[in-house]
């Protein structure tokens, strides 16, 4: 195990090789089919796409499928890549400026369909991201991302929802 200063929790020497593992993607997934517009919600560290989406694609079930292309908001991923790098695999990533699609991110997995999932800005608070991403992957959840985000940003989320 390697800590932020580049020495092994080993006692290996700092000029040794060492590989760097992402942190596990903060997410949620609806259990089960979901009956609203998401499919569950997730909060990446930064507005980088290409470094967070390999450790979300990662992260996801083998049996969803491949992500093959991921559909972004411009105003939430400005600077998006036009592709990304993910272990095994290249994801197109497709721009949108369609309102329905601000504040989400859509994974196209394969041949298993479609994952729409709310995108919790970087910067929320813990509480206000804690309730949008227990909000967003409940299977009857009817609000639609900017919705819940404009509820967060009211403060309902601190007032426990």
């Amino acid at each position: 195990m390697t800590d932020v200063t580049g020495m092994s929790a080993e006692g290996g020497s700092p000029g040794e090789a060492r590989t760097y593992r992402m942190p596990a993607p903060r997410l949620t997934l609806t259990p089960g089919v979901s009956h609203g517009p998401l499919n569950g919600a997730w909060w990446p560290r930064c507005d980088m796409l290409e470094l967070e989406l390999p450790a979300l694609v990662g992260s996801l079930d083998p049996g969803l499928g491949a992500v093959t292309r991921v559909t972004v908001d411009t105003a939430a991923w400005p600077d998006a890549p036009r592709t990304v790098t993910a272990p095994g695999h290249v994801i197109e990533v497709a721009l949108s400026a369609v309102d329905a699609e601000a504040h989400a991110i859509t994974l196209d997995c394969g041949t298993v369909g479609r994952w729409e999932l709310l995108v919790v800005p970087p910067g929320e608070s813990v509480a206000a991201a804690t309730w949008l991403l227990t909000t967003a992957a409940d299977p009857w959840n009817r609000l639609t991302a900017a919705h819940m985000l404009a509820l967060a940003e009211a403060g309902f989320a601190g007032d426990g929802g």
